[in-house]
């Protein structure tokens, strides 16, 4: 006979609070074992394909790591520090693009332009602000060596750590499935097997469909001869994994860059702002539902939500963490919404006893 159901609330509640208040004080600590559990979840079908090919899992582990640090390397080498000097350049040119506007804005809005007035100003003392914490930024990164060695800390743990739980992620699913208790083992695999149906289909997906926007947007915006194009499409594809935001924001920026360089030439601006309609399209139409699916458990506002909210509390860490717990949070949700339907305190007594007569207590004829 299983706990009761107090019981179990009781325990399920403890695990939780002991995970938040360990996500609380060593946040930190963890990050590095978070980026590389995540890293090994995301690895682990191609491990699975690649034995299933023949190879051995220490084999199969060794060539995705390799072919990792091939990857890793190109873009070490070629795409960071392209993105990096533009975004160096974005940073300093921000008060002349703010000035440029403001005399775009003058000359076709001279009544809300006084050169005192509160706008005029306010996009002046915008592109100061950029220009100088932008630099205060960059420069605290470059030049504190406690900065650099918590942002290279975890890019030396993390692939360590993913290539051992990649090596021995089937021993530690089959030993976590061995120790789960024998009254509710069915219960939990069928719950565990939809949260990672859930996660599957949407961090393994959507990180997909961040490279590919991202590459496309950067490619484009760049073959068109946008200033700071790889930014803006970096930027795009990488906020893509929050709905609706990585268009609505790279495609403002974009635009708006793309209204100062070519101000005149409006077939330019119409390409930038076609290669961010042509990118929605393929999204929704193409890539999502291809790599994604319609439909993965998720809504929207729950995830910004849940991102928001763990962002909030446990900053980056929590951020990692959000969407595993959102997408858990969710699948346990439903599943207790259907556990609920099928109850006696749902369907009434009369129903209940209809659709259940093994169940003697709600029905009355038995009695």
């Amino acid at each position: 006979m299983g706990l009761p159901v107090q019981s179990q609330l009781k325990y399920w509640g403890i695990a939780s609070a002991v995970f938040l208040v360990a996500l609380w004080y060593i946040g930190n600590v963890m990050m590095p074992f978070l980026l590389g559990g995540a890293i090994a979840y995301f690895l682990d079908p191609v491990a699975d394909r690649l034995e299933n090919a023949g190879l051995s899992r220490t084999a199969a582990t060794v060539t995705i790591s390799l072919g990792a640090v091939f990857v890793l390397m190109v873009i070490i080498l070629t795409i960071i520090p392209l993105l990096i000097n533009q975004a160096i350049s974005l940073v300093e040119t921000a008060p002349q693009l703010f000035t440029q506007l403001e005399e775009f804005l003058s000359s076709k809005f001279p009544g809300i332009m006084d050169a005192d007035g509160p706008i005029s100003q306010a996009l002046g003392k915008i592109g100061e602000t950029i220009q100088s914490r932008g630099g205060e930024i960059l420069q605290a990164v470059l030049s504190s060596a406690q900065s650099v060695v918590n942002i290279v800390l975890p890019l030396v743990i993390a692939p360590v750590v993913a290539f051992y739980l990649l090596l021995d992620w089937d021993r530690m699913v089959a030993q976590v499935d061995r120790l789960l208790p024998r009254d509710h083992a069915p219960t939990i695999r069928s719950i565990a097997t939809q949260i990672d149906r859930t996660l599957a289909a949407f961090v393994r997906g959507q990180s997909t469909v961040c490279l590919v926007l991202g590459t496309f947007y950067a490619v484009a915006l760049m073959l068109v001869g946008l200033n700071f194009g790889i930014v803006a499409g970096f930027i795009a594809g990488l906020l893509t994994f929050i709905p609706y935001i990585g268009a609505l924001v790279g495609g403002l920026l974009a635009i708006g860059l793309a209204l100062f360089q070519f101000w005149g030439d409006w077939w330019s601006i119409g390409i930038v702002a076609a290669i961010f309609a042509v990118g929605q399209v393929l999204e929704g139409n193409v890539i999502t539902p291809k790599l994604v699916g319609k439909s993965v458990g998720l809504h929207p506002v729950w995830l910004i939500f849940a991102l928001s909210a763990f962002g909030t509390l446990y900053g980056f860490v929590g951020m990692l963490v959000a969407v595993p717990v959102a997408a858990s949070i969710g699948v346990v949700v439903r599943f207790a919404i259907t556990q609920y339907e099928d109850s006696l305190l749902y369907q009434g007594r009369e129903r209940y006893a209809a659709t259940h007569p093994e169940d003697t207590d709600a029905n009355p004829d038995t009695e």
